[in-house]
C-alpha cells in the first residue's frame, strides 16, 4: 500500500469528472485508489502501486508549479511510464512546449509533439486528421510565439469561405459579416493565446491578418507564417496559389481533415491534392493525427471512431 498526497488545489481536474482519471490508472495498471481528503491511498501489487504513485507524484509536481492537469496529461503519464519507467511527463512536456503567448502550451499526445517538432524545423507543414486533435490550435500557438519572439514580421490566418454547401453570396450583411463567421475558429485561437487589446493593436498593424484564402491571391508573403486552416475545402487552384505565395523567411502550417470535405461534387479536394503531389519533396513534412490525438470532450474520441467503423463498414457493403 502506498500513500500519495494531492494539492487541494487541482484535485479534482486530477481526479476527473467522477474519478474517471483514477479510474482509468486502476484499469491500465490493476490496482484500487481510495480517495481521503486529498490524499489518494494505492493497494496492489508492488508493481502497480509503484506504477500509479509515481505517475502521480510527477502529475503534482507540474501541479505545485501552477500546471493545470487535463484526462490527456492522465493517459499521457501512464504511457510514458508504460514505455520506460526512468522517463519524466515534464520533460516531456516541456521540451517542446510553445512559449511566448499569453500561456505555455504543450503537447498532449505523441503526434501533436511531433507536429510542433515539424515546424520548428521544417518551413512547410501539412497537419491531417479530424477534428479536436489541437491541429489548427498548436499551429497559432507556434504563430503567435514567432510573432512575440521576432522571428517573423506577421502571422496570416486563411480559410476556405466555402463550407458545408454554404456560398457567401447567400449569407446576409457586408463582405466582412459574411466571411466573419467562417474564420471565428481562427479568432478564437488568438485570443485564447493574446489579450483582446494585443489582438486587436496586432490587427491593426496588420501584424496579425485574418482572412478567406481568396484574399491571397497575387500577394507575396515574406517573414510571415501563414496558416491555411480547413484546408479541404480548398480546390487544387487555391492550394496551389497560396503555397506558392511564400517569400523568405516564411513558414506555412497547413490543416484540414480529408474526411469532411464541403466541396461541390465533382471538385478535387486542394489538400488530398497536395497530399499526393507534394509527398517526398525535401522540407516539406506531413503529420498525421486520429481520435488518440483528440483534446476535446472524451466522447469524441468515441463518435470519430464510430464514423470511422460506419464508413469502413459502408465501404465494404459497396
Amino acid at each position: 500500500m502506498r500513500r500519495v498526497a494531492v494539492p487541494d488545489r487541482g484535485a479534482e481536474t486530477l481526479f476527473g469528472i467522477h474519478d474517471e482519471n483514477l479510474r482509468f490508472l486502476e484499469s491500465a495498471h490493476g490496482v484500487r485508489i481510495f480517495t481521503s481528503g486529498n490524499e489518494l491511498t494505492i493497494e496492489g501489487d508492488d508493481r502497480g502501486e509503484k506504477a500509479v504513485a509515481a505517475i502521480i507524484e510527477q502529475l503534482v509536481d507540474l501541479m505545485k508549479d501552477g500546471y493545470v492537469v487535463s484526462n490527456p496529461d492522465v493517459r499521457l503519464a501512464s504511457k510514458l511510464f508504460h514505455e520506460d519507467e526512468a522517463s519524466r511527463l515534464r520533460d516531456y512536456l516541456m521540451k517542446s512546449a510553445i512559449r511566448g503567448a499569453r500561456k505555455v502550451v504543450v503537447p498532449r499526445s505523441l503526434n501533436q509533439r511531433t507536429y510542433i517538432e515539424r515546424i520548428e524545423s521544417d518551413d512547410m507543414v501539412f497537419g491531417i486528421g479530424p477534428a479536436g486533435t489541437g491541429k489548427t490550435y498548436l499551429a497559432v500557438a507556434q504563430a503567435v510565439s514567432k510573432l512575440m519572439a521576432r522571428a517573423v514580421d506577421r502571422i496570416i490566418l486563411a480559410r476556405p469561405a466555402v463550407e458545408a454547401g454554404e456560398r457567401l453570396g447567400f449569407l446576409p450583411g457586408d463582405l466582412q459579416e459574411k466571411v466573419n463567421p467562417y474564420l471565428r475558429p481562427l479568432y478564437d485561437a488568438l485570443y485564447d493565446l493574446l489579450d483582446y487589446d494585443k489582438v486587436q493593436r496586432l490587427m491593426e498593424r496588420t501584424a496579425i491578418e485574418v482572412a478567406p484564402i481568396a484574399f491571397m491571391r497575387g500577394r507575396t508573403l515574406s517573414g510571415a507564417f501563414v496558416i491555411i486552416d480547413e484546408a479541404q475545402n480548398t480546390t487544387g487552384e487555391q492550394m496551389k496559389m497560396v503555397l506558392t505565395r511564400l517569400g523568405p523567411g516564411s513558414k506555412a502550417v497547413v490543416t484540414g481533415d480529408i474526411t469532411q470535405i464541403d466541396l461541390p461534387p465533382g471538385r478535387t479536394s486542394g489538400l488530398v491534392e497536395a497530399i499526393a503531389v507534394l509527398q517526398g519533396v525535401q522540407g516539406i513534412s506531413f503529420v498525421y493525427f486520429d481520435e488518440r490525438d483528440v483534446v476535446r470532450h472524451k466522447l469524441v474520441q468515441k463518435v470519430i471512431k464510430a464514423y470511422e467503423v460506419y464508413s469502413h463498414g459502408e465501404s465494404s457493403a459497396s
